[in-house]
């Protein structure tokens, strides 16, 4: 049994490992390509491919701050943060999020001012970048998408999407090179800037929701009630509370009811539910237990609340 967990240690840790190693590949391969976007948009003078560059350095952002704040939140709990560091992930999605929002104003600026005025832009500049785009996105997506923590998952979903804005600029380049439309180019960079702001108005609920401690998604109290009661000796489960540390780490108290019974049976009790929850998505529970019939003050408390 030992020999077991210390291999799927091992094992996890090695993960741990590799994620590190592929968000740094991720990190060097983006910076430097947001890097030659740059001066990429300003030779061809697209908006599209200067929006995008924004893009990615947003992106080269959040991959930096969330390799620094993964390591800083695996640290263990302390004196000055009793629940650890694990939400200090959160950290990233805002300050990422604000320098987004803050770029994409620029952006917009320069858009309205191109509709307005439009300048002829650089197609076949545009076309090359968009092919080089599409092969470096890709395989920093195929890399990362191999990866078996979120993290991983989430960033190549990140170079899933530049690989879709890429396309939209070679699509966009093919028809401008045949065709006199410079207003292509701004209207492309108005796409990409809105769903820039749309992915960074999604990532600002998510974190809010964790903030402001609200029932984690992939939970259902219901379900838990309908669970526990279900089970051998418990009569009634009440006061039930569930947030999480980082969308990740779920942690639930809970008050359950059962009948006489010696401290050994209710030690298994609560072993058996906290198996139970194990399987529901909860990363660690505090439960209390009643006797039946015993007068709880939180309960009533709350009926008084409710009435």
């Amino acid at each position: 049994m030992g020999h077991d967990h210390s291999h799927h240690h091992s094992h996890s840790h090695d993960h741990h490992h590799h994620a590190v190693g592929n968000i740094k590949v991720a990190f060097w391969l983006n910076t430097g390509f947001a890097l030659l976007e740059l001066v990429g948009g300003l030779y061809t003078n697209s908006v599209a491919i200067l929006s995008d560059s924004l893009h990615d350095f947003g992106d080269s952002l959040s991959l930096g701050l969330s390799y620094y704040f993964q390591k800083k939140s695996v640290k263990e709990r302390d004196a000055s943060f009793s629940y650890g560091y694990k939400r200090f992930s959160l950290l990233g999605a805002f300050i990422n999020s604000l320098v987004l929002i803050v770029g994409s104003v620029f952006i917009i600026q320069e858009i309205i001012e191109r509709l307005i005025h439009p300048e002829p832009s650089n197609a076949k500049g545009m076309l090359i970048f968009a092919l080089i785009g599409v092969v470096v996105n890709g395989a920093a997506m195929l890399r990362l998408k191999k990866g078996s923590t979120i993290n991983e998952r989430v960033i190549s979903l990140h170079f899933l999407e530049d690989i879709l804005g890429w396309v939209a600029v070679l699509i966009g380049s093919c028809i401008m090179m045949f065709f006199n439309v410079p207003l292509l180019d701004p209207i492309l960079s108005l796409l990409i800037t809105c769903f820039i702001l749309f992915n960074v108005y999604k990532n600002l609920k998510a974190a809010f929701r964790i903030i402001l401690q609200g029932v984690p998604e992939n939970i259902n109290p219901d379900e838990i009630r309908e669970k526990l009661l279900a089970m051998k000796g418990i009569k009634d489960v009440h006061d039930l509370r569930v947030w999480t540390m980082d969308g990740l780490y779920n942690i639930l108290t809970l008050h359950v009811v059962t009948g006489n019974q010696s401290l050994e049976q209710s030690e298994l009790l609560k072993k058996e539910v906290r198996h139970e929850l194990q399987h529901l998505h909860v990363s660690h529970t505090t439960i209390e237990l009643e006797v039946n019939g015993n007068h709880c003050e939180m309960n009533d408390n709350q009926s008084n609340r409710s009435r």
